[in-house]
């Protein structure tokens, strides 16, 4: 394959492009907030409303913040809002599900800040409210929507670096001083907040793996403090880490029978990858940009425009299987959560 092979790589579209949707935000946290600056100002679409059931002040504050016309002390008053056509659900991992089905049959379209739920059988419950009401539903990992992925795909679909063989990521911040992430009660610990995204990379380049092996350490408040992952798969293998007690390179590669692709920190976001094949070609894609929610949130809106109630880049099967992974990681490394003892 020569440098040539290496021209017109798929990248993402253009967020700006998409159809313009009216946007709601339960919960009023900094992942919200990323949010909101990616709509209003990377995307048409805009955000008319935020809600926390916990504190009005809150809301209020964060709609001043971000020049939002609504704030709401509850979800219910924000989803009674006509005008709000897609909510966002921002509130932690023990309660994705709840929120999510009280927009769904308030007929609103839904994205879902991963990791999707706390466990499968949540994912289920959401995707079968969605089911009966018709309504569009995502995850919202961002990952697969940004222009790196894309370039990503295009390549191994052409072949650039042969068969897959291995596939190796890692994810760690220090983050034992942040509150929601050492309490148990609220499914903190590194697995869903952290290793959800090599977890979600491994699964979008070679699926469901036939065998998982998992090792982790659960630190004294009960939550995962690091784990390990290795997936076993008929041809490849997936070897997975993730830490919350410390900054990790936060890199990644695939590995191919004909080359291989590494992809800088932070892997999962806006970023830049080499690719170096057996025969000396090599090709480097710089993707980085600003925020990087904008393509979540324009892919949403394409799905919308098209009477689409999932995305093929991230559709609600996929998201499923990487609860059933992590429902099987949790298992091996005995991590329960308070909510399913």
């Amino acid at each position: 394959m020569s440098n040539d092979a290496f021209d017109n790589i798929q990248t993402a579209p253009d967020p700006m492009e998409a159809p313009a949707l009216k946007w709601g935000i339960l919960g009023a946290g900094g992942i919200a907030r990323k949010l909101a600056d990616a709509v209003t100002q990377y995307t048409r679409s805009e955000v008319v409303a935020v809600a926390s059931a916990s504190s009005l002040a809150s809301a209020q504050a964060f709609a001043d913040e971000k020049g939002i016309a609504h704030a709401y002390g509850s979800y219910a008053e924000l989803l009674a809002n006509p005008e709000i056509e897609v909510v966002y659900v921002a509130t932690t991992h023990n309660n994705h599900h709840e929120p999510a089905i009280l927009a769904i049959n308030a007929g609103k379209h839904v994205l879902v800040e991963k990791a999707f739920t706390q466990n499968e059988a949540q994912a289920h419950l959401i995707l079968d409210a969605a089911r009966a009401k018709g309504v569009f539903v995502m995850e919202a990992m961002w990952a697969p929507h940004l222009p790196h992925m894309y370039a990503i795909r295009d390549l191994i679909a052409r072949g650039a670096i042969g068969e897959l063989v291995s596939v190796q990521a890692d994810h760690g911040q220090a983050l034992t001083h942040v509150e929601r992430m050492v309490r148990p009660e609220l499914a903190g610990g590194a697995l869903l907040d952290l290793g959800v995204y090599p977890l979600s990379f491994a699964h979008h380049m070679l699926g469901s793996p036939q065998k998982v092996t998992a090792r982790g350490r659960l630190r004294e408040s009960g939550v995962d403090g690091q784990v390990s992952m290795i997936f076993e798969y008929p041809s490849a293998q997936a070897i997975l880490t993730t830490t919350m007690e410390a900054q990790t390179a936060n890199t990644a590669h695939i590995a191919g029978t004909e080359g291989v692709i590494r992809l800088d920190g932070m892997f999962y976001s806006p970023t830049t990858f080499t690719v170096q094949r057996l025969d000396g070609a090599t090709f480097t894609f710089d993707g980085r940009v600003d925020n990087g929610f904008q393509f979540e949130v324009a892919e949403v809106a394409r799905q919308i425009a098209a009477g689409n109630v999932e995305s093929p880049l991230h559709d609600w099967e996929r998201s499923l299987e990487i609860m059933r992974l992590m429902d099987e990681v949790r298992a091996q490394i005995g991590l329960v959560y308070p909510n399913e003892r």
